[in-house]
């Protein structure tokens, strides 16, 4: 028990002696003074000035010449070196702000600047994320006691046998396949087919995927050995076909969704304030990712395609579509939601190959697909993508039923035969007969 109490103190002092050996004493001073400014402005318990000051520390690593001059502190000529510092820098002010508003939602007392260094300074997380909100970190490293589970090392070992083979791959694919740069050749483009054109737009966001991955596998391994259950690597991109779940950075997503989405959304069943909800979410994005016309454009883009998809579910969900649902199979009801969200995946796959590459290479695929290709390229890939759909949900709807087995309570027993027959008032008030369980289990 008394080495527990320390095992915090020891994650403290290795990530502060690491940053200082890479970084140098000028960027751990840098980062301690946003440490200890944030921290003191939590001592208000006010939210907004938390939210005030944090994005305003964040803006900072945005704009001239405060840019130039936190900079300055870094010392050394490696080649990871501008890396470490807007990683190391970012994440710290994300951090900070997690730790600031779990103090304004603290009912009594304040919590200690020891905790927040704790906290910040944890090494796997530090430079490369994810972020872990500070009330799943403080839970996770002061747990009494550490058990592990039953083969949880030989699954780790895999896991880290597997992340080895992805890096490989990720650098073959990125020395010998030009993935990356032949967006850029617009020459080159315009010779390409429509469906070459298509799959290389595919393989762009697959490439981008890998690579977070990979980062965040690495780094979700090596926390676990540490007893720690960080946030998961990015949902594989293929099996995104709704807004809500498009994100490559888990860490950044549960920290929007808790502080941000879910604190002005409320339920989300109200058009008003999940417009502001998602507007106020992608403003924070947009800050994190760095302003310009294209990230604008980008954020505005699944804005849209998220308050679109609020506005079409609110709308289904009225007479008579809830009644004409509930009339259908559960396979019929997949299929025609299948088909909504094949148009759904090809709005995802254009709006984030915008970010990843160019305007340009994303205004060509959009025409090649729905207007110089239709109706034969059009068609056909629509076709492949609705199939595709549909064996994700399948998967998802049989993934649901193993993560929740329960089973549909039976009927109630039938009474006995020499009973004598209920009034017509006791007749109205008997049970409906079961439902199918396919439909119980119905999206």
């Amino acid at each position: 028990m008394t080495r527990l109490a320390y095992r915090s103190l020891v994650f403290m002092a290795y990530g502060m002696l690491a940053v200082f050996c890479s970084m140098g004493w000028a960027y751990l001073t840098l980062v301690l003074s946003h440490c200890v400014l944030l921290y003191s402005i939590s001592l208000v318990k006010l939210r907004w000035l938390c939210f005030a000051a944090g994005l305003s520390t964040l803006a900072t690593f945005r704009m001239e010449p405060f840019l130039s001059w936190q900079a300055g502190f870094v010392t050394g000529g490696f080649e990871l070196r501008h890396v470490f510092f807007y990683g190391g820098c970012g994440f710290t002010v994300m951090r900070c702000m997690s730790f600031a508003l779990e103090n304004c939602d603290r009912k009594e007392g304040n919590l200690s600047f020891l905790e927040l260094l704790k906290y910040n300074f944890y090494l796997p997380f530090f430079y490369f994320g994810p972020v872990m909100t500070f009330d799943r970190f403080y839970l996770q490293a002061n747990i009494p006691s550490l058990i592990r589970k039953e083969r949880e090392m030989w699954n780790l070992s895999i896991q880290a046998l597997i992340n080895l083979a992805a890096i490989l791959v990720v650098d073959v694919l990125f020395h010998f396949l030009y993935i990356l740069t032949i967006p850029s050749d617009v020459k080159l483009l315009k010779h390409l087919s429509d469906w070459a054109l298509i799959g290389l737009a595919y393989i762009n966001l697959v490439y981008d995927w890998v690579k977070a991955s990979v980062m965040f596998g690495v780094i979700n391994t090596v926390s676990r050995l540490d007893h720690l259950d960080p946030p998961q690597p990015p949902k594989c991109i293929t099996k995104l076909y709704v807004f809500s779940e498009t994100h490559f950075d888990r860490g950044i997503n549960d920290w929007l969704c808790k502080y941000v989405y879910n604190y002005l959304g409320g339920k989300h069943d109200n058009a008003l304030e999940e417009l502001t909800a998602t507007l106020c979410t992608y403003g924070v994005t947009l800050l994190w990712l760095g302003p310009g016309w294209v990230v604008l454009l980008w954020a505005f883009l699944n804005c849209f395609g998220l308050n679109l998809e609020l506005w079409v579910t609110t709308f289904f969900s009225m007479e008579p579509f809830v009644s004409i649902e509930m009339s259908m199979s559960a396979a019929m009801s997949r299929r025609i939601r299948a088909l909504f969200n094949t148009f759904n995946y090809w709005a995802i796959v254009l709006f984030n190959i915008l970010a990843l590459n160019s305007l340009d290479f994303a205004k060509m695929v959009a025409k090649r697909l729905f207007l110089k290709g239709f109706p034969l390229t059009t068609v056909m890939v629509m076709f492949v993508t609705y199939c595709l759909v549909q064996l994700i949900k399948e998967s998802e709807r049989r993934q649901a039923l193993i993560d929740d087995p329960d089973p549909i309570p039976p009927p109630p027993p039938a009474p006995p035969a020499g009973d004598p027959p209920q009034a017509a008032d006791g007749a109205a008030t008997a049970p409906p007969p079961p439902l199918d369980p396919s439909k119980e289990k119905a999206e």
